[in-house]
Formats: structure tokens, C-alpha cells, sequence
């Protein structure tokens, strides 16, 4: 059950937890998965690649379960509204952190884009934009598959972050801005917020406001993390003009920071 303490987090710190959101059984025939397409020994270290690796989107069965529970989708109807998301066929892309102190491209700060604008090349990520209405995305996710504690690399959140990046995007329009120039602008508007860290076990989400500000870490534990990093594509536009009572938490988190 999707409580109101849960929503007013997510509002206000731009993210919730959701344990035990999908059972740990799927999450290790996930990683079992990954670990034939990575073709690495999950018993042999000199087989891992370092420091990270990215995987492709795999819709194999464990992986459309595990995003399809019931208890993920109750979250996503409290957060996001009821029949205003899509569901997902599968769990998107994966990033796995390998033990080693090396940084890597993913450990800066930075807010996840969601659609090609007119001058983007469809293959480059980094030229994708976000926008103050948060086209095409209704939320950030991070799936655990695997245990996660404070040397396992968790994923670096910065609490309350979503609502100074709507303030940055605000004024750019429907265009919004590319994920280079909007990583950079957005770390120096919320480098006053506090950092937490998402830890947790295998078969826990975050669901997180599409504007959370992030960043990886070097992995100083033991064992791979697997994580992956899907998005909730909105059924849709994201409205935060909605009237009060219909407005989403998603819709009413930008509203709010936008003093409307």
C-alpha cells in the first residue's frame, strides 16, 4: 500500500524506496542473464570488465515480471496518476559497477534526458534534451538485482535536486536543454543539496521525479552491482497546470517548484 507519508517524500525529496518491489528470485535469473550476454565468470574476477559495464534493454520474462508487480504498479498510479503510464514490456538498460576504485563517465552529476530535439543525432544520447514538462518521462527508476550497501557502489541521489532543475528548465521553453548543457547547469544549482545514497537489497525500487539530479561512484566493495535503469514513459502529456485534485505528485513536485 502507497501511503501519503510516501508521497509527500517523493514531493519533497524528489524520491521513495519501494522494498521488496519485485521478489528476489527474479532478480538473480536477471543477473544470471546478464552475466551470459556479458559473457564474463560470475566466480572468476579476471573475467569482469572494469570499471562498468552497459548493457542493452533485455525483455526476456524475469525482466518484464519484475517491472509488471502489483505492488510496482499501485506506486506508479499514486505517483504518476492512474492510467497515465505506460506499462513497461521489459527493464530497460543495465549498468553494472565492478569492484575497483576507478571513476568512470557516469560518476558526474547529472539529470537524465528523455527525447530527441530537431538538431539531435537519435544515436547520441548526450544530444537528447528534458524539458520543464518532463516529456516523455514520468519517472526515473533504479531497480536493485543485486544487494546494494554504502561500498557497493550505490547510486549518489541529491535530495530535493528535481526542484531546482524545474526552475533551470523552466525558461528554456518546449525545446528544454541538451543533457551536457543541463548536467552542468544543474550541478551548480544544487550543489547546496544534500547527498543520499541508494542502498538496498535485490528486488528493491527507487522511483524517483524524472528531474532528480544523480551520479555513479567508484565500487569499493566486493561483489558486481547490477542495476537497472529504466524510465515510466507517461501515457500522457505531464500536466503540472492540472487542477488541484487531479494534478499527479509528479505534476504537483514541479508545480511547487515553480511557485504556481
Amino acid at each position: 500500500m502507497f501511503d501519503d507519508a510516501q508521497v509527500n517524500a517523493f514531493i519533497e525529496d524528489g524520491f521513495v524506496r519501494i522494498g521488496d518491489a519485485f521478489p528476489r528470485r527474479l532478480a538473480d535469473e536477471c543477473r544470471a542473464i546478464i552475466w551470459r550476454d556479458l559473457g564474463a565468470d560470475p566466480a572468476d574476477p579476471a573475467t569482469w570488465p572494469r570499471p562498468v559495464a552497459a548493457r542493452p534493454d533485455h525483455a526476456q520474462p524475469p525482466f518484464a515480471a519484475a517491472a509488471n508487480t502489483p505492488r510496482l504498479h499501485a506506486a506508479f498510479d499514486a505517483l504518476v496518476g492512474e492510467g497515465r503510464w505506460t506499462p513497461r514490456t521489459s527493464l530497460g538498460g543495465f549498468v553494472i559497477r565492478f569492484p575497483g576504485d576507478e571513476p568512470a563517465a557516469v560518476d558526474g552529476w547529472h539529470v537524465d534526458v528523455s527525447f530527441p530535439g530537431p538538431g539531435s543525432d537519435p544515436h547520441d544520447y548526450m544530444t537528447w534534451r528534458a524539458n520543464a514538462a518532463s516529456r516523455d518521462r514520468a519517472l526515473l527508476m533504479f531497480f536493485l538485482l543485486s544487494d546494494v550497501g554504502e561500498h557497493d557502489a550505490p547510486t549518489r541521489l541529491r535530495v530535493g535536486s528535481h526542484l531546482d532543475v524545474a526552475r533551470v528548465l523552466e525558461p528554456e521553453g518546449e525545446d528544454g536543454l541538451d543533457a551536457r548543457e543541463l548536467a552542468r547547469r544543474a550541478e551548480a544549482a544544487t550543489a547546496h543539496r544534500p547527498t543520499a545514497y541508494a542502498t538496498g537489497r535485490a528486488g528493491d525500487v527507487y522511483l524517483c521525479h524524472p528531474f532528480l539530479v544523480h551520479a555513479g561512484q567508484p565500487h569499493l566493495g566486493r561483489e558486481p552491482r547490477f542495476l537497472g535503469q529504466p524510465k515510466l514513459a507517461p501515457s500522457e502529456p505531464i500536466r503540472p497546470d492540472r487542477a488541484e485534485g487531479a494534478r499527479s505528485p509528479v505534476e504537483t513536485a514541479i508545480r511547487r517548484a515553480l511557485g504556481r
